[in-house]
């Protein structure tokens, strides 16, 4: 049985607290605890409020209907939620919870300090989810995963390449090719004589008719 006056702690409407702790009592599955629960407060007329409750595994909105004769339920587990959030506004404030698929669900005036209480309590309870969900992941990966092999190193001994018994080939020395020497053929007296020609042409010490014509004679007797 869930004692309602832990739940009255910030001014929530105990017609509303008690009403709504009635239906949530068998509600509630095993090992699943009630958190914290916020009351709507209208500006105006508040005769039929809204209601959030956190536990354990999920967040209930408790919606009054049929004039309060009946209250409609609707809970979303921590899994399907990605975050909350609240704001505060002039007339209290806005809990906004963003779930892993479809639209924000908000609910306004909240009053400002339950808010805040109902924001703390949310989101302690996600993280807390969250992280218990990864550390299950881990450890189903760890798991699912092969254990690694060790390959066996080779282990060389050394010793007996250090030994003086061990005889250790020399390469043999390479001998280098034998270089055979290139010997020029001596020039034929023809080739000199024009060879002497042409540098006396290009020192400029005869015309380029005279060479012409020395040029000619020494072709005309080869």
């Amino acid at each position: 049985m869930i004692l309602i006056d832990r739940f009255l702690s910030d001014e929530q409407d105990p017609k509303a607290v008690e009403k709504v702790l009635g239906k949530l009592n068998d509600m509630l599955s095993t090992n699943e605890e009630l958190i914290y629960l916020a009351v709507q407060k209208r500006p105006a007329v508040n005769l039929l409020p809204d209601c959030i409750a956190v536990s354990t595994k999920r967040i209930f909105y408790c919606v009054p209907a049929n004039f309060g004769i009946t209250m409609n339920f609707k809970d979303i587990s921590w899994k399907s939620i990605k975050e909350v959030s609240f704001k505060e506004e002039l007339f209290g404030s806005k809990f906004i919870c963003v779930p892993q698929h479809g639209e924000n669900i908000i609910t306004e005036y909240i009053p400002k300090v339950q808010a805040r209480k109902l924001y703390q309590a949310a989101y302690e309870q996600l993280e807390a989810f969250k992280e218990a969900q990864g550390a299950a992941d881990r450890e189903e990966k760890r798991l699912h995963t092969p254990p690694a092999v060790e390959i066996p190193v080779a282990i060389v001994d050394t010793t007996a390449a250090n030994s003086a018994d061990v005889e250790i080939p020399v390469p043999a020395a390479v001998t280098p090719a034998a270089v055979v020497p290139h010997t020029e053929e001596p020039e034929d007296e023809t080739t000199l004589r024009l060879r002497k020609l042409k540098t006396l042409y290009d020192k400029q010490l005869i015309t380029q008719d005279e060479y012409e014509a020395k040029k000619a004679d020494i072709l005309d007797s080869f």
